[in-house]
């Protein structure tokens, strides 16, 4: 009762203009506060990736640009623009101040909103642009929504319901999407489908907004987190640089495959003919959610934060494998398409939730490291875009004889392969350097 006092008071001389939410949920508990922050880190970011993805579920087959799809050339503009603000990110969110977070996400997502608007008043190509300014502005959100979240008892439960708000969303978004395209054009079905999710993006922000700060009892337990300036962002890439090559590369791996799964679904669905189902994508993606949501929650009830941290390179490991087993399953004809998909979903977001949620707050709380989790995921996501583009430029320009289903296929293998390998040094490397800390 005492330290729940202490707590108290300590994070009220800190915030002296709270507002009263912010002191209920301070006196609610750990469950209500946790359902709270939950609930609404899930459903702002769900809004946000609606903005983003929703036009995935159009073909654009009929506009072609210098002899290339159009879609290609759409979604070429968009993860430009996000790795890039993903290398600005390594600085921005790196710096951010906590009480600047509400106001940056909410003009970003604004301007992402009136993107898609832009996007249908102009003809191609001129509005590829428009796709680019979406990606560069919708990549800094992440870092921002996650700042809420890090450094917490609990972070595993709120990084998870955060984490499985875009795999959710990834269905939901292109379902929405399917559907609006039956009363608007392609061009404007996005700006439509942006315009359902906008009033609930901003009432999920304004709530979470209002989420109390980490506790010193969160900190004691979790490390203090703070801002990190140019100095100490290059001593914790020289300190840990060679797990960082390790993990970055099995990470660049996993987003490219889900960025390419993602964006060229619906290509895979008609090959396996499923091309008039809107529902398919949400049929496939909310097991995988389930999944996802209960293996990332068990790992809050595992109380050392190095073996917590070894258990989420087993998690990556566990998912990269699960994506090339599966496959070979549905290339023997032991699965079915619909099926094969959900486990491909689940083995992906096994190895990619980790790295947006608990993986880099472990990291830093096993070698109680004084920092933020949103350099080195941006770090980590930096490269991961850079390895987006580099894959749709193969697949479009490598010559690569291959069609959407059968380069997802290879992709997979190959992912399976090299990242299984990638994450066990990345493990092994970890393991040494906490053992030759504490020996």
């Amino acid at each position: 009762m005492l330290k729940s006092i202490s707590a108290h008071a300590i994070r009220t001389k800190q915030q002296p203009t709270d507002h009263y939410l912010t002191r209920y949920l301070d006196r609610a508990g750990t469950v209500v506060f946790t359902v709270y922050v939950s609930i609404s880190a899930f459903g702002l970011y769900t809004c946000v990736y609606a903005l983003r993805k929703t036009f995935a579920a159009a073909t654009f087959s009929d506009l072609h640009f210098a002899g290339i799809d159009y879609k290609i050339w759409l979604v070429t503009f968009q993860v430009c623009g996000y790795a890039l603000s993903k290398f600005a990110g390594i600085k921005l969110i790196a710096e951010m101040a906590a009480k600047t977070r509400s106001k940056s996400i909410f003009a970003a997502v604004t301007i992402a909103w009136l993107s898609w608007l832009l996007f249908g008043f102009v003809d191609a190509p001129y509005n590829l642009i428009f796709l680019f300014i979406n990606g560069l502005v919708l990549g800094l959100v992440w870092g921002m929504v996650f700042g809420f979240l890090e450094g917490r008892k609990v972070t595993e439960i709120l990084g998870a319901a955060l984490s499985i708000s875009f795999i959710f969303s990834s269905g939901l978004c292109r379902t929405v999407g399917g559907y609006m395209l039956r009363y608007f054009p392609e061009k404007w079905m996005p700006f439509a489908s942006a315009c359902l999710f906008f009033v609930p993006l901003l009432l999920f922000l304004f709530m979470l907004d209002k989420a109390p700060r980490p506790t010193k009892s969160d900190e004691l337990e979790r490390t203090r987190r703070r801002p990190m300036n140019k100095i100490e962002r290059r001593k914790f890439i020289l300190y840990f640089l060679p797990g960082i090559i390790l993990f970055v590369v099995a990470y660049t791996m996993l987003t490219a495959f889900r960025d390419f799964r993602d964006n060229f679904s619906a290509e895979v669905w008609m090959s396996l003919g499923y091309g008039n189902s809107p529902a398919i994508y949400t049929k496939t993606e909310v097991p995988v959610t389930l999944g996802v949501l209960v293996m990332m929650g068990a790992m809050m009830f595992v109380k050392n934060n190095k073996l917590a941290f070894m258990a989420n390179h087993v998690m990556i490991m566990t998912g990269m494998m699960l994506i090339g087993i599966s496959t070979f399953l549905f290339e023997s004809d032991l699965l079915t398409p619909t099926l094969w998909m959900t486990l491909t979903g689940l083995g992906l977001y096994l190895g990619y939730v980790p790295f947006n949620s608990v993986f880099f707050d472990r990291l830093l709380a096993t070698f109680q490291y004084a920092g933020t989790v949103g350099f080195i995921m941006y770090v980590a996501d930096a490269f991961g875009y850079l390895g987006s583009v580099a894959v749709l430029f193969v697949k479009e320009f490598g010559n690569v004889q291959l069609s959407w289903l059968e380069f997802l296929i290879a992709v997979g293998y190959f992912i399976s392969i090299a990242g299984t390998v990638l994450i066990s040094g990345s493990l092994l490397y970890f393991h040494k350097k906490h053992n030759a800390l504490v020996n």
